[in-house]
């Protein structure tokens, strides 16, 4: 029976993480076992409900004797527990691992989850050990390309694997009318003259390139043309940048906005965010090496509106053929596009919005899920090995 070592520096939110504790249910299933190196986070509960087990260390750190220290610990860790494969999804971590596993003999995998910054040859260096896998799994075809310009990495062994959708949990009839209504009080939304505004949902972090100021500007852009349908929610945290946060609001009051703009924190259930939106924007003005928004709003049957840029247009359904769009693009820092964008989806009717819903979630279902990403990614493990998870 194999053994799946995943490495991973905390296990809090976010999509690498998620990975983790879907991989976990995977190995599971498919007859191995599951075992994730982390620091520490409210996902370890999620390991172990799904079957797999947590082996605390700090891999977390970026000081080089740490990292070699780490190494030492996973190679012994490996030796102990008869570890077949180790799968590392972050850079420090990933140099422990490359270390242990070259030590002791067993495949090392690798999922190259971000679109690094790269500003140096050092930096080049540090990033480069995501792609000195005996398999790279790149997250989207614009990671793959990115791994390839950098690295320059053997492409037999560079795998798109896209990190996918949970369409059991995204899906309008798993969000019970308890969870819109709880939504619903958190943003404020149950003021009667809130009752025909159509919802514009921006779900990021507040962050300079995630683009929450083109959206605001979009908001002006409405506002100036007299149109008041749309109420444009910002949800993310500032995560301790107070001063951009301020910067937004100061931006809102300046434009006379705050009818129209609502900065709502983060959020805890997606499900229910995108439950309620009619529009998802993903504004976003760098590059990102996953579209996680703008695939799980189309798997809630929302249409999306994001910026020409990265790995999200790969997820989107931009219309073929006779195939109805259901996402469009628009230039990077252009509020005025995004306006434009709401506007013509506001001007759709009820039946052609409920046929772009199917389409959307149609879409998402068959191309981008997390079971398809499971699939593919035992596949790997299972290549490596020689033979299922089972019986290696």
């Amino acid at each position: 029976m194999a053994k799946i070592l995943q490495i991973i520096p905390e296990l809090k939110t976010g999509g690498a993480e998620k990975s983790v504790v879907e991989m976990t249910e995977a190995v599971v299933d498919a007859g191995g076992q599951s075992l994730v190196v982390t620091e520490g986070g409210a996902l370890c509960a999620d390991v172990e409900a799904k079957g797999g087990r947590v082996v605390l260390m700090p891999v977390a750190s970026k000081n080089p004797w740490k990292i070699y220290q780490n190494g030492l610990k996973i190679a012994r860790l490996i030796r102990d527990e008869n570890v077949s494969l180790v799968h590392a999804r972050s850079r420090a971590p990933a140099w422990s691992g490359l270390m242990a596993a070259r030590k002791s003999g067993v495949p090392f995998v690798t999922t190259y989850h971000g679109a690094y910054n790269q500003k140096s040859a050092i930096k080049g260096f540090y990033n480069g050990v995501m792609a000195r896998g005996d398999w790279v799994i790149a997250n989207s075809r614009f990671t793959a390309e990115l791994i390839n310009k950098r690295h320059n990495p053997d492409p037999s062994k560079v795998q798109v694997i896209y990190r996918g959708v949970d369409v059991d949990e995204i899906d309008r009839a798993a969000i019970s009318k308890t969870r819109l209504d709880e939504m619903r009080r958190a943003w404020g939304l149950n003021d009667p003259a809130l009752a025909d505004k159509k919802i514009i949902l921006h779900a990021a972090r507040l962050t300079e390139w995630k683009g929450q100021r083109d959206v605001i500007e979009a908001a002006r852009q409405l506002k100036l043309r007299g149109d008041d349908r749309a109420l444009m929610i910002l949800a993310g945290s500032a995560q301790g940048r107070t001063a951009y946060e301020n910067d937004l609001k100061e931006l809102i009051r300046v434009g006379g906005l705050e009818k129209h703009v609502r900065l709502v924190g983060h959020v805890n259930d997606m499900g229910a965010a995108y439950a309620l939106a009619d529009i998802v924007v993903v504004a976003s003005s760098e590059a990102e090496a996953f579209g996680r928004a703008a695939a799980e709003a189309q798997a809630m049957g929302c249409p999306v509106i994001a910026t020409d840029i990265g790995a999200p247009p790969e997820f989107l359904n931009l219309g073929q053929g006779e195939t109805r769009a259901t996402a469009w693009l628009v230039p990077v820092a252009n509020g005025a596009k995004i306006a434009e964008r709401i506007v013509d989806i506001l001007e759709l009717t009820p039946d052609e919005l409920a046929e772009m819903a199917v389409i959307a979630r149609r879409y998402i279902s068959e191309k981008f899920t997390t079971r398809l990403m499971q699939k593919q990614t035992i596949e790997v493990y299972e290549r490596l090995l020689g033979g299922p998870l089972a019986t290696v």
